[in-house]
Order: C-alpha cells, then structure tokens, then sequence
C-alpha cells in the first residue's frame, strides 16, 4: 500500500514538473502578481471605488486562476506533441490515459494551492466574499484547464491551442452574468428573485460539470487514436 503512493507520488510529481516546468512549484505563486496588481490599483487611487464581494469570484480569483489553468493545461497533451514525445506516452501500460489523467492532477493540485493563496490574499486585503465564489472560480479554471488541453489536442500545437483557448476565454469572461457562461456569478443577477437566482446557480454548475467530462471524454478518445494524433 505504501509502495504504491510512493508510485503515485512520483507519478504525480514528475507529471507537475513535465507541464510546469523544474520550478513548477512556483507556478501557484504567478496569480498572485495579478491580485498586487489590483492592491496597487487601489491604493493609488486607479480604481474609483473599491472592490466588493461580487468582484471576488472573478476579476480577483477566477480570471488569474482560469488563465494558470490554460497554460498548464494546453500543455497536458500538446507539450508532448511539440516535444515530439507522445510515441513515449502510448507504451504506457494501461494506456496514455493515465499520462494525461497524472498531467490533469498534478495540475489541478497546482490550481487547489493557487486559489487557496488567491482567496487568503484577497480576504486580508481586498474584500470578503461568499464561500460559493471559490467554487465558481475553481468551475472557471477547472474548465479551461481541460478546454484548453483539448484544443491544444485539437490543433496539436501549444501555441494554436493556447491562442483559441485565449479567445475562448475572453468571450466567457464577457458574459459572466449569463448562465451559460463557465464564469456565471450569482452576485450579478440580483433583480432575479431568490428562487430564481438558485435555480440558474445549480443549472450552471450541474452544466458544467457534465460539459467539462463530456470534453475530457472527447479529448482522451482522440489523443487515444495514435495515428490521427501522430500524423502531420
């Protein structure tokens, strides 16, 4: 049993250091300058008013958080690619499956400590926020950590990846008031009645999670099928 944490302790640090980069660990500090940033805005008077809960799911802690995630993720399976690594993934025994599932959680545990800075940071310095605004952050992030993986598969390409992920991205953060949106904040919408409001809350969230597997489904059928994925 021990032996195998070890393994997968291993497993999932040499995953953590193939997407981060030797100082990966580094890599849940990099948000942070985004919300120094916002903190300077405010002392120096940038910023007419200062931030309210409702900013904390998003302009504070989801778009930092979400940004992290699509750099890491397109890299999941499109760093291999660009390396010219991937043949190395489909010798693994059970499938390249678990590379790419060892890639995701390593990543997801980057993105687990970042949020938990991001939201400590925010706390003590910006404004308090509702609980439900670091799962509506970490719903963000997680969903552009596997869109952009996907898309990075799509194109076979970090950079293509990464430059649709960043169009992608930017249209959801433009409609955060939708439902539709990975980014919905409930905090937006406060002309809708209470019942209202919930109702739209668990259809986003229910949404996305079956939207988010559907696409790593999707993703891990294509990077299974060798040949369409190692030619061109």
């Amino acid at each position: 049993m021990k032996g195998r944490i070890r393994d997968q302790a291993r497993l999932i640090h040499h995953a953590a250091r193939t997407v981060g980069g030797r100082f990966f660990w580094l890599a849940p500090l990099l948000p942070l300058l985004w919300l120094g940033f916002q903190y300077i805005r405010v002392i120096l008077g940038w910023r007419e008013t200062s931030y309210e809960a409702a900013d904390a799911q998003n302009t504070l802690i989801g778009f930092p958080l979400a940004v992290l995630a699509a750099g890491l993720g397109v890299r999941v399976i499109a760093g291999e690619i660009d390396r010219r690594t991937l043949e190395i993934a489909y010798t693994v025994p059970g499938g390249a499956h678990r590379v790419w599932l060892a890639k995701l959680g390593a990543v997801f545990m980057i993105l687990v400590a970042s949020e938990a800075l991001l939201a400590l940071a925010t706390y003590v310095f910006l404004t308090s926020y509702p609980w439900g605004a670091l799962y509506g952050a970490m719903q963000g992030a997680v969903f552009f950590m596997v869109m952009a993986m996907a898309l990075g598969a799509l194109f076979k390409s970090e950079a293509a990846g990464a430059m649709v992920c960043a169009g992608v991205l930017t249209l959801a953060l433009m409609t955060t008031s939708l439902r539709i949106s990975p980014f919905f904040n409930v905090e937006l919408v406060s002309e809708l009645t209470a019942v209202e409001r919930i109702a739209r809350l668990v259809q986003n969230r229910i949404g996305y999670v079956i939207l988010t597997v559907a696409v790593l489904l999707l993703t891990f059928g294509r990077a299974e099928q060798r040949e369409r994925l190692l030619s061109g």
